[in-house]
């Protein structure tokens, strides 16, 4: 009878610790979906933690990718060519690159049509190739609008959209006119995820308009030394008579990394934007560097197809800074060529 009696307890003993166990693991369960990602900088106004997304589907792609020509309404069936084709394009992007290759002197090989890399600190130069060569920067250039929206300061202060801020293709966030942001907010915005709609916000909010944020443009380039450089617009998209050249961007980086707000922006992975209908969405880095080697801490990415893949990267070790500008590469090569370089001057 007492057999009965302990063994019938020990039944109701393991149910219970079952029952334990099984809330337990719930409890778990929820609390890993609620983990603050570190590495994701909140919007201001946002509070508490924000789901890190699984998927993102947007119309516009999640590279930086601005194109000089029009949109084309296609079939289905061109559509689907389209869309494998990217996803071919982007697999071909994310794929380890060939080992790199060294001239005899030690300097990593490439394809880029116009490179310098410069040590930011001092400025000195530590290694170019076709550095004056005139070519398009495209979306490179929005590290000096960022510059000039950084040194006028006023960060906090909000800014609403007006309809031309929306007149441009093919990358943007979708911000609406009407609606009202934080230029801080905007600004992170724009180095992290290059849209171009944007980028015309902010000119238009700190000069009047694009055209007046040009010439301040223009003016501050001078003063850096870029006076082998014009520029029309805030974004980098393609106009007949815009152009820099990969010495002048190096000057205008080496300013950009000096900034403390910049430098703060341009090395996040992500960042949550919140939209002012309360919508929040994820944008990662367009610079892949910052996920692929340690010691890159920013810059920014450019594409268009006359100017290819461009790229200005930043990477730093224990007292020592360097940058690494880029011009008319391939999607193929970009990444590694910029990376072989950061790592090269790094360990001069």
């Amino acid at each position: 009878m007492r057999f009965v009696h302990n063994f019938s307890s020990m039944i109701w003993r393991n149910r219970i610790w079952f029952l334990c166990a099984l809330i337990l693991s719930s409890t778990l369960s929820v609390w890993a979906q609620d983990v603050v990602d570190p590495d994701i900088v909140r919007p201001s106004g946002v509070n508490g933690p924000v789901r890190k997304a699984k998927a993102v589907t947007q119309k516009s792609s999640d590279a930086d990718s601005e194109s000089d020509a029009p949109k084309a309404k296609k079939s289905k069936s061109s559509h689907a060519r389209s869309h494998r084709a990217r996803a071919k394009s982007k697999e071909d992007d994310d794929t380890i690159a060939a080992p790199t290759q060294f001239t005899p002197d030690g300097i990593p090989k490439t394809s880029a049509a116009s490179i310098i890399v410069v040590d930011a600190n001092s400025g000195r130069i530590l290694y170019e190739k076709n550095a004056d060569q005139v070519r398009q920067a495209a979306s490179t250039q929005k590290l000096l609008t960022a510059l000039i929206v950084a040194e006028t300061g006023f960060l906090d202060r909000p800014v609403t959209v007006q309809s031309t801020d929306s007149m441009c293709d093919p990358v943007k966030l979708g911000i609406k006119s009407g609606e009202t942001y934080q230029r801080m907010d905007l600004l992170r915005a724009l180095l992290v995820k290059s849209p171009n709609d944007v980028a015309r916000c902010l000119a238009r909010d700190n000069a009047g308009s694009v055209d007046a944020f040009a010439q301040l443009m223009n003016r501050r380039a001078v003063q850096l030394g870029a006076v082998h450089s014009h520029f029309l617009n805030p974004n980098g998209l393609p106009l007949p008579g815009q152009y820099s050249s990969a010495r002048d961007l190096s000057l205008i980086a080496r300013a950009a990394y000096a900034n403390p707000t910049i430098r703060s922006i341009v090395c996040l992975p992500q960042l949550v934007f919140r939209y002012a209908n309360g919508r929040t969405r994820e944008l990662e880095n367009t610079n892949k560097l910052l996920r692929r080697v340690p010691y890159c801490n920013g810059m920014k990415t450019g594409y268009t197809d006359g100017a290819g893949k461009c790229l200005i990267a930043s990477g730093t070790r224990p007292g020592k800074d360097v940058i690494v500008v880029v011009l008319g590469d391939s999607p193929s090569k970009v990444w590694r060529d910029a990376s072989a370089l950061l790592s090269w001057g790094l360990l001069l």
